[in-house]
Formats: C-alpha cells, sequence, structure tokens
C-alpha cells in the first residue's frame, strides 16, 4: 500500500492486508527508545532506592507489564481492527465509551510531555525557543500520523537502526564514564517502598501501550499466529523499555540532586567527546517526533470510535483528518499551557494511567483468551443495534469493581495515599488486586455467554463482511 492511509476504526478485509510480522519489533522497541521513558526510570532513585534495586524493579515491571500489552498486539491480526474499537463486545456500543474517555486523556498527556521535551531537547541545541519548536515537533507529528499506517512502520525501522548506534555509544560512555554514589550496589540495602513505586510505575508505563498496539498489527495477516505476534512485540517493547529505564536510572543516581533530563544527558554525552551530547540531543527529539506521531494517530482513532458510538460516521479520510487535527490542536494547546509542575508531576500521572487501565486490560485479555477465545462478529460489532449491545454491564460492573478494589492501595505521591497503602508504609500493591478482581469477575459473569452461538453469526456474516470492507462501506 502507498500514500495516505484511508481506513481508520473499520475493519480491513484479508485482501489489504500486507506487512511482515518483524516489523513489529523495531516499531515497539523505538516507541520505548526514547527519552520520555527515560524519565520512568527515576522514581525508584528520587525516592530514596539505591541503583541495584532499581534496576531489579525496572526489569522486573517491564517484564510483567510487557506480557499484557503483547497480548493484545496478537488481536490484531486475527480481528482485522484498532485496539480500542475491540473494547465493544465487553463494553458494549456505548458503554465503550468509558474506557475510550480515559484513552484519549493518556494520548493528550503523553503527548504533551512528549512534545515539551522535545522541544526542549532542540532548543538546547538549535536554539530558537521551546515554543516555536512545540509547533514544530507537533506539525512534522501530525503530517507523519496523516500518512498512517505504513510510514510510521517504516519510520520507526529507520530510527531503529540509527539508535543503535547512537545510544550504543552514549551507553557505553555512561557505563565507563560516570562515577555512582557509594552504596549504590549494595543488595542488603533494599527498601520495598522504592522497590514498589518503581516497579508499579514501570509495569504502568507498559501496559498503557495495551491501548495501542492493534492499530499497528491489524494490517498483518491473520496467518502469522498469535504466538509470533505476541514474541516480536514482547521483545521489541521490553528491549527498548529496559534500555531508556535503566539509563534514566544511571544518569539520576550520577547527578543526584542536579539531575535534569535534558541537560544530564548533555552532560554525560559530553563525556564521551565535546558535543556529542547535543548529537544524542537531536537524535532524542526526532524518536521523540515518532512517538508523537504514534499518540496523534492512535488519539485519532479513539476519538472516531467515541463519535461512532454517539453518532454513526462513515470513516473517511476526511474524518481522519479532522480528529488528527483536533488531536494535534490540543496537543499543543496543552503543551504551551503545561507548567514545570506538570512536568514534574509525571511518575504520577503514569501511575494513574496504570490505575485506570488495569481494569480494562484484564477485562479485554479475559474476553478475547479465555471466554470468546478470539471469536468475535466482527459485523456486530459496528452495529449498534448487534448482538453486543448498546451497554456490556459484564465489562461496566468487572471495570468498576476492579477499579474501586483497587483504591485502598493507591499510592500517589503526595495526591493520595490509600490506607491499605499507609499500612504498607506506602508500598503500592494495587496492580495485584485489580488484575485477578477485574478478570475473575469478568469470566463469572460471562459463564452464561452462548459463544457457539456468536460464532456461528460470525461465520454467517463472515463473506458480507469482507464484500462490504472492500468496497469501503458498512457490513
Amino acid at each position: 500500500m502507498s500514500g495516505i492511509e484511508v481506513r481508520s476504526i473499520d475493519y480491513v478485509p484479508l485482501n489489504e492486508r500486507h506487512g511482515k510480522l518483524w516489523h513489529l519489533g523495531p516499531l515497539w522497541f523505538m516507541s520505548n527508545a526514547q527519552i520520555a521513558t527515560l524519565a520512568v526510570g527515576l522514581i525508584s532513585i528520587t525516592g530514596g532506592g539505591n541503583l541495584v534495586w532499581s534496576l531489579l524493579a525496572i526489569v522486573a515491571g517491564t517484564v510483567l507489564g510487557t506480557f499484557f500489552m503483547a497480548f493484545h498486539s496478537a488481536q490484531g491480526p486475527q480481528l482485522g481492527l484498532p485496539q480500542m474499537i475491540q473494547s465493544r463486545p465487553q463494553f458494549g456500543y456505548v458503554g465503550a465509551l468509558l474506557v475510550w474517555l480515559f484513552a484519549y486523556v493518556q494520548y493528550a498527556g503523553f503527548n504533551v510531555f512528549n512534545s515539551i521535551l522535545a522541544a526542549d531537547a532542540l532548543h538546547a541545541t538549535l536554539h530558537g525557543g521551546v515554543k516555536p519548536w512545540v509547533l514544530a515537533v507537533t506539525v512534522v507529528a501530525l503530517v507523519i500520523a496523516l500518512v498512517g499506517y505504513d510510514v510510521i512502520h517504516k519510520a520507526e525501522r529507520i530510527l531503529t537502526y540509527v539508535f543503535l548506534v547512537v545510544f550504543g555509544i552514549f551507553t557505553v560512555g555512561v557505563l565507563l564514564t560516570l562515577h555512582y554514589p557509594a552504596g549504590s550496589f549494595d543488595l542488603g540495602a533494599f527498601e520495598w517502598t522504592p522497590f514498589l513505586a518503581q516497579f508499579g510505575v514501570v509495569a504502568g508505563y507498559q501496559i498503557s501501550w495495551a491501548i495501542y498496539v492493534s492499530d499497528y498489527s491489524r494490517y498483518l495477516p491473520p496467518d502469522v499466529t498469535v504466538r509470533r505476534t505476541f514474541y516480536w512485540t514482547y521483545f521489541g517493547s521490553a528491549l527498548g523499555g529496559i534500555w531508556m529505564m535503566v539509563l534514566g536510572t544511571l544518569l539520576a543516581a550520577w547527578a543526584g540532586a542536579r539531575f535534569e533530563t535534558i541537560t544530564s544527558i548533555d552532560a554525560a554525552g559530553d563525556k564521551v567527546f565535546d558535543g556529542f551530547g547535543a548529537i544524542v540531543l537531536l537524535f532524542a527529539a526526532l524518536g521523540l517526533v515518532s512517538v508523537t506521531a504514534l499518540n496523534m494517530y492512535g488519539g485519532s482513532l479513539t476519538l472516531i470510535s467515541a463519535i461512532d458510538s454517539v453518532r454513526r460516521v462513515r470513516p473517511t479520510l476526511s474524518v481522519r483528518l479532522l480528529t488528527l487535527a483536533l488531536t494535534a490542536a490540543l496537543s499543543v494547546i496543552g503543551a504551551l499551557a503545561a507548567t514545570a509542575h506538570f512536568l514534574a508531576d509525571f511518575n504520577d500521572f503514569l501511575l494513574l494511567v496504570l490505575y485506570l487501565f488495569i481494569p480494562w486490560t484484564a477485562v479485554n485479555l479475559m474476553d478475547y483468551y479465555v471466554v470468546r477465545r478470539g471469536h468475535y462478529a466482527v459485523a456486530e460489532i459496528f452495529n449498534p443495534r448487534g448482538i453486543y449491545g448498546r451497554w456490556g454491564w459484564h465489562g461496566i460492573i468487572s471495570y468498576l469493581v476492579g477499579f474501586a478494589v483497587m483504591v485502598p492501595f493507591f499510592s500517589v505521591g503526595t495526591l493520595y495515599v490509600g490506607p491499605a497503602a499507609k499500612a504498607l508504609g506506602g508500598a503500592d500493591i494495587s496492580l495485584f488486586i485489580g488484575l485477578p478482581v477485574s478478570a475473575l469477575l469478568y469470566w463469572w459473569l460471562t459463564r452464561s455467554l452462548d459463544v457457539e452461538a456468536e460464532e456461528r453469526l460470525a461465520r454467517a456474516e463472515a463473506e458480507e463482511l469482507e464484500r462490504a470492507a472492500s468496497e469501503h462501506r458498512e457490513p
């Protein structure tokens, strides 16, 4: 395929499926291997944890969080749908607005942070002021997102190759030239609170990618298999995430109270050779532009899905352009209005994202892999009077109950510490509460579903679904 992408939330017919499975590896590697991810690795160090336990928390949180997002990725080729529209079978045609609202807030929050960080990096190296660079970053990201799926994949592959060179040299320099405080590698200096705080933020960051993943695998043919789709997504995302978070922890341990993302990267890079810090920052800005494009693309899909739940829309190119422009405008407004306080609270934002999407990922994955086992009547997902209903009370109840039982275990900096978290010395274990409660409750509530009837309906509608999609009309 070439040119500007036309499809958005609509089903991708089999005759348009294309691409190579391994492309998911560099896409998710590079999506994580950018300096916004670096900020995720700071919370344990800034909370009083030592370096070695911070590193272990990062690895453990990544291993767990990426597990969930990679299983979502495997849904794309099998269903031919973007990620968030797949919430309708669990939450209903209108009820899915609940999670789409949270998803759009996440896209907006990440875009504000990413565009400011990219503008700061460009201003530090090329000068010109932060606000003009925010506009430039947003416009370039908008163009990439508009061209769509194929150019995003290609851009991330190219950036991956350059990253391996630039950040490979930078990482070696960090390991060989920086010095760390005494006790940094003392395994006996373990503290639960900073360890679990770091673990939770990392797991939440990885799980937050779950709302994106099928968007970038839905054009693949269904014969790529669930297992191989999972592997390419998992290892790409996990390696990119661990690399950057570990760098963040190392830089924070080295710089101490003097740590600041842009200046610390610049100073550490210049220890390799004069001017290398600027090279690292310029490339880092390109990585942030690419991930801003991903956020705009996913935000557009989510916004179209939300509008379609209230008033049916034909997913045309003009609708894509309108929703992308609105998402970009909100990003610019947010970035220009943001304060340093917002940037300082980014880790709290990540925790809030984790809390909002833990029940959703539990319900969605339980439905796909256990309850319906990947069999959906796709045409019914676009039918407001279809078998999935307007309100999916099984999913909504499971989500709300899962979220409610997590609240006592929340520990969000100075914003809120629940009674259970206080009893645990501020440690946050809400992840381990919300996941099983939402998943098991959804399974219990859906025991009476006639899944076989849904499969028969899906087979009956399959031919018309393919024909309608090829003709760009509703099934």
